[in-house]
């Protein structure tokens, strides 16, 4: 005959056992419903758009609802274990039946939005951004210059992606922030060593991306614009007429135009940036190739002279003029 204390033991183990048992099935159910799509051979898209004003609650509800996922009680319960109630952000999200309550609040606590992939060429100005954004439905291209006049030259190009519901105001600011990160401290140190403004890097870089193609002449022609600056002899760089006039077909007429970007008819730098140079040109702008050249002209080749004689010689040879 068991005596008490072996019947107690063995009840308590019993009901152990049971506890334990209740426990795994429980971590399995909860498994079950956190990680296991309610239709995992969904081949489904759905665009989930997540308002401002939205919780947890009404986020699971919707999704409730869409069928997206099975359970909106459990998605909140996740959500809160996981500590991502509070940082459920708005948007269009692609969304499917195949994914599951952790997927989906995973993707939505990192703010993996819906996003229109936006390339600016090196090169462009603001009236080519804006027209590109006014295609893209972002914003009108007026808009877009009035808020980028100012900032012309150091919007970035480069390919980015936006939110679906983007704007010109967005669209400017990561421009602008790709710009700071890629002019880095090492850069920034060796302009101020120069004795040089970063405008006016920005802007040679500007006149350079315009005018030659490849690295090694885009220094040259870098090295024969700070010549001529230190002497205050005319850039006479074409590329700021076109900007002027938007038309690449240039003028005797167009070079007499009073502006401030008239290389031709004013000393020193344009007024400003005529482009939104890409990193290259930058390179070039701070560190020219120096060498014995004053002229250049381009027929698709960058060619180079010392003197204006073999500069006017060229011109005949190679543009017929």
């Amino acid at each position: 005959m068991k005596d008490f204390s072996t019947i107690s033991l063995e009840f308590f183990k019993k009901i152990t056992s049971i506890i334990g048992i209740v426990f795994l099935l429980l971590i399995l159910f909860l498994c079950f419903k956190i990680y296991i799509p309610i239709n995992p051979g969904s081949h489904e898209n759905i665009t989930f758009t997540v308002e401002k004003a939205w919780g947890d609650s009404k986020i699971a509800d919707s999704l409730k609802e869409t069928r997206i996922i099975r359970s909106s009680f459990f998605f909140q319960v996740y959500v809160f274990f996981s500590l991502k109630h509070n940082v459920l952000k708005a948007g269009d999200y692609n969304l499917s039946p195949n994914m599951s309550i952790h997927k989906i609040a995973n993707k939505m606590a990192r703010g993996d939005i819906v996003r229109d992939k936006l390339v600016i060429p090196e090169g462009w100005d603001i009236q080519n951004i804006g027209k590109y954004l006014e295609s893209k439905n972002i914003c009108t291209k007026n808009y877009f210059i009035s808020l980028a006049k100012d900032h012309e030259g150091y919007l970035f190009p480069d390919t980015y992606e936006i939110g679906k519901n983007g704007t010109c105001e967005d669209v400017i600011n990561v421009m602008l922030s790709n710009f700071d990160k890629k002019l880095t401290t090492e850069l920034k140190e060796e302009i101020k060593n120069q004795k040089k403004s970063i405008f006016d890097i920005v802007t040679v870089a500007s006149m350079i991306e315009k005018e030659v193609r490849s690295l090694e002449d885009k220094k040259i022609v870098s090295g024969i614009i700070w010549k001529r600056l230190s002497i205050n002899m005319p850039l006479q760089i074409d590329a700021t007429i076109v900007y002027i006039t938007g038309n690449p077909n240039i003028s005797v007429k167009d070079k007499a135009i009073n502006s401030l970007y008239n290389t031709y008819k004013y000393y020193g730098l344009p007024k400003g940036p005529i482009s939104n140079p890409g990193l290259d040109s930058i390179i070039a702008a701070i560190y020219p190739t120096k060498t014995d050249y004053w002229y250049y002209l381009t027929d698709g080749i960058t060619h180079f002279s010392k003197t204006l004689e073999e500069h006017n010689t060229a011109k005949a040879k190679y543009l017929g003029s």
